[in-house]
């Protein structure tokens, strides 16, 4: 029987970088809907491809290539940067990363998952979530800025009111996409009972929990970077920190909802024992460790 060829490409603006596991060297194939086309036609049988996450230059690939049945992983880079150093690698080429790719797929394509290709609707929030945050930092980084200057600009005041306008056009604009699908309504409408939840974050929770598909509300914790990272060896145990791995925006809104929350009568009493507890065993550490305690107890009362 005829084993499924292993993909690992290194995609940049002009070219994608091409290695098959197993065989030695690559190709270069252009970034571009012909000639991406061709290649992927060449291929016999459907493959296991892996990709680098490039913000955008591996979104034509990726398209095209579940588009014609092949199944493609899209990689964390920091996770490949680690596995390539793990290698023993001592140079650093676009072939040598593409053939990194293809032996990372093949050997752990078990424990991956697959990239689900996203409705038009999923793109369109995604794309309005990662521009948000990027306003929303501009908004602060200028605030801050200026914090100390005793004379501000008045252009200041207007750049400020200029980006609130656009976070506030955004804001309406993710609102009537959610408003479109059935479905995504009745989760925001659901997700806005949980105490601390706001229109925003009902927006981003909802189209967090429907873009994939999770086993279990553990598995979504895991997803956003809440889940504990354990570092044990013999008998010694060492501290727990948060993962932080997947949408840190998400998590950001978490934090600040679970800020509010731990203001509230229903759950300040809750905040503050796990405040104390953590505070005896962690010391300085007490005030984040229960911050973190609020936010797993609020998505606990989110529905999944």
């Amino acid at each position: 029987m005829k084993s499924t060829l292993n993909i690992g490409i290194d995609a940049s603006k002009e070219t994608l970088e091409v290695a098959v596991d197993g065989r030695g060297g690559s190709i270069k194939v252009g970034n571009e809907l012909k000639q991406i086309k061709v290649w992927l036609s060449s291929l016999a049988e459907p493959c296991r491809i892996g990709i680098e996450s490039t913000g955008h230059y591996h979104q034509l690939l990726v398209r095209c290539a579940m588009a014609m049945g092949h199944t493609l992983y899209v990689l964390n880079p920091k996770d490949l940067s680690h596995y390539v150093r793990s290698l023993g690698r001592r140079a650093k080429t676009d072939r040598l990363d593409a053939q990194a790719i293809a032996r990372y797929v093949a050997r752990e394509y078990e424990q991956l998952h697959a990239y689900q290709l996203p409705t038009a609707l999923q793109f369109e929030l995604d794309e309005l979530t990662q521009r948000r945050r990027v306003v929303v930092q501009m908004q602060v980084s200028l605030r801050q800025s200026f914090t100390e200057v005793s004379r501000k600009p008045r252009a200041v005041a207007r750049s400020q009111r200029a980006l609130q306008a656009l976070i506030d056009e955004i804001d309406g604009r993710m609102a009537s996409l959610i408003a479109k699908d059935p479905q995504l309504t009745e989760h925001a409408k659901r997700l806005r009972s949980v105490i601390g939840f706001g229109p925003l974050l009902s927006t981003v929770m909802t189209h967090a929990l429907t873009r994939r598909s999770f086993k279990n509300g553990d598995a979504f914790v895991a997803y956003i970077g809440l889940d504990p990272k354990a570092r044990d060896s013999g008998q010694m145990r060492g501290r727990r920190f948060l993962s932080k791995r997947g949408p840190a925006e998400l998590r950001r809104l978490l934090y600040v909802a679970a800020m509010s929350a731990s203001k509230t009568s229903t759950w300040r009493a809750i905040y503050q024992r796990y405040r104390g507890s953590w505070t005896v065993q962690y010391g300085h550490l007490g005030d984040h460790r229960a911050q973190t305690g609020a936010c797993r107890l609020l998505h606990r009362q989110a529905p999944h």
